[in-house]
């Protein structure tokens, strides 16, 4: 584990010559990303350490705009996993014009801790950008959907079968605002209404801090109404990390 933290600290320490906080931009260039990476390690009396990572990429390809997202989040205490969390997802958005689209996304979760081996959901609809100026963002997007969630060896023991599926509602809103020239606000809400209600909340900060590096505070909020038996409804997760963007 220290030896992935100071390989992790290595590659954060190669600057891209770029502006934190890159979305989609006009003109020739037609691909930007993030790249975002927090880490902790205590030794001592108490052995701890923790790891954050975040690669967004974007894509422009003529009336398609891209998203490929990749997260993992893991931490040991005395040896001990304490969580433990990988995320992958993508999604196209197909522009009729500069405020309508319709968008397909796909996701996959793997989150041991909840009691499934893994989530996948996908889904297609139609996109509405409701303010798009230079500081301000607001889109929502609505569509049906697919949830498979796989159930690890103990709960399939317990419950006698090996998975749960769903044809959903699929909802996302996100906004953004540009506090100052270096500093952005951003809220996404996600939500997949079916058997159950599942819905994720990411609030988070970013003010830039010198070129290509920037500080990203970021507070996430994980929701489940109908959790598996001694799992909690709501998992909450926040971050400190630094930021790339190219």
């Amino acid at each position: 584990m220290k030896k992935m933290l100071t390989a992790m600290a290595v590659v954060l320490a190669t600057p891209f010559a770029a502006q934190a906080g890159a979305d989609f931009v006009e003109g020739d260039k037609t691909f930007a990303g993030e790249a975002e990476l927090g880490a902790t390690l205590t030794t001592g009396n108490t052995d701890t350490s923790s790891v954050k990572a975040r690669l967004k990429m974007m894509q422009e390809l003529g009336n398609w705009e891209n998203v490929y997202l990749l997260e993992g989040l893991y931490k040991e205490d005395t040896d001990e996993v304490t969580a433990k969390r990988y995320y992958g997802g993508v999604q196209g958005d197909y522009k009729f014009d500069e405020k309508n689209y319709m968008y397909i996304t796909a996701n996959y979760e793997v989150d041991p801790f909840t009691g499934y081996d893994y989530k996948a959901v996908a889904s297609a609809g139609y996109g509405h950008k409701f303010i798009d100026s230079g500081d301000m963002f607001l889109s929502a997007e609505i569509g049906p959907g697919y949830i498979y969630k796989k159930l690890d060896d103990e709960q399939r023991a317990i419950l006698g079968y090996d998975n749960e599926d769903s044809v959903v509602a699929h909802g996302a809103m996100k906004f953004t605002y540009d506090i100052s020239d270096s500093s952005r606000f951003s809220q996404l809400f996600v939500a997949d209404y079916g058997d159950s209600f599942e819905g994720r909340s990411e609030t988070s900060i970013t003010a830039n801090i010198i070129g290509a590096l920037a500080m990203k505070f970021a507070v996430i909020v994980r929701y489940n109404d109908s959790p598996l038996d001694d799992k909690k409804s709501t998992d909450t997760e926040t971050n400190m990390t630094l930021l790339y963007a190219f």
